[in-house]
């Protein structure tokens, strides 16, 4: 049975950090791509970042590009997202994602197998 678990949601300031952490089971977690994605209240879910299998490659959403970074470790079976000076903007449910079939990222949802419960992250300004 494949698990994905996120952790490190909370409440902070703008302009202050958090780490976003995902522990998969179940999947060899190293043959899959992993992705962020986030849904706010009222709003549809929208794509965060991407790693490939690797680790080598990443793929970020424009409003989020050079304040957040996503990470892999693989002997850990975990995947990061390290979020660096956040807005009230970011505010929203984390998810991350597993896609069994390709090992290079992509930002599209429909792709990804496996999802997360969903960690909530609170901005305020």
């Amino acid at each position: 049975q494949v698990q994905l678990v996120e952790s490190g949601g909370g409440l902070v300031q703008a302009g202050d950090s958090l780490r976003l952490s995902c522990a998969a089971s179940g999947l060899t977690f190293s043959s899959y791509a992993m992705g962020w994605f986030r849904q706010a209240p009222g709003k549809d879910r929208e794509f965060v970042a991407a790693v490939s299998w690797s680790g080598g490659v990443t793929h970020y959403a424009d409003y989020v590009k050079g304040r957040f970074t996503i990470s892999r470790n693989n002997a850990r079976n975990t995947v990061y997202l390290e979020m660096n000076s956040l807005k009230p903007d970011d505010a929203a449910v984390y998810y991350c994602a597993a896609d069994s079939t390709h090992r290079d990222p992509s930002s599209a949802g429909s792709r990804y197998d496996y999802w997360g419960q969903g960690t909530q992250v609170t901005v305020s300004s």
